[in-house]
């Protein structure tokens, strides 16, 4: 596995201006497993008075949302995807977010870069956060 360092990512005053413009966060595989870190994460931006609408292959509900198969199935507008995948799956995340064409920030989790589909996000308009926790960021932030 070759890992990359993150060359394109938002700044603290960024980060903190994304949570505070955001109410809609689409988690893409958040795990009904409640050890998983995709659950944890997304069950604290929940308490935190966020909309979370779970994206995952499996389930009908998780964290008591409906939860969908893809981003393009979601029939309201999302603010921000909070992506819990392998880095490789980030370039298809990125052209779903660019159809799509309201989501204003792509959050790729900690351990997770691809610059290129970063870069192909920025060039989209989305400020892009990339090796962070949204959890650890919001409450180091916002908490």
């Amino acid at each position: 596995m070759e890992c990359e360092f993150p060359t394109v990512n938002a700044n603290n005053d960024e980060i903190k201006a994304m949570f505070e413009a955001t109410k809609t966060i689409a988690v893409l595989g958040l795990s009904p497993d409640e050890s998983k870190d995709s659950h944890r994460v997304a069950k604290y931006l929940k308490e935190a008075g966020y909309k979370i609408v779970p994206v995952y292959p499996k389930e009908e509900e998780i964290l008591g949302e409906k939860v969908y198969r893809s981003l393009a199935e979601i029939p309201f507008p999302v603010d921000m995807v909070d992506i819990f995948r392998k880095p490789a799956a980030l370039d298809a995340v990125a052209d779903a977010c660019i159809a799509r064409g309201d989501v204003k920030f792509f959050w790729a989790q900690k351990g997770i870069v691809n610059n290129a589909a970063a870069e192909k996000a920025e060039q989209a308009g989305m400020k892009v956060v990339q090796n962070h926790c949204t959890m650890v960021e919001h409450r180091h932030l916002l908490g």
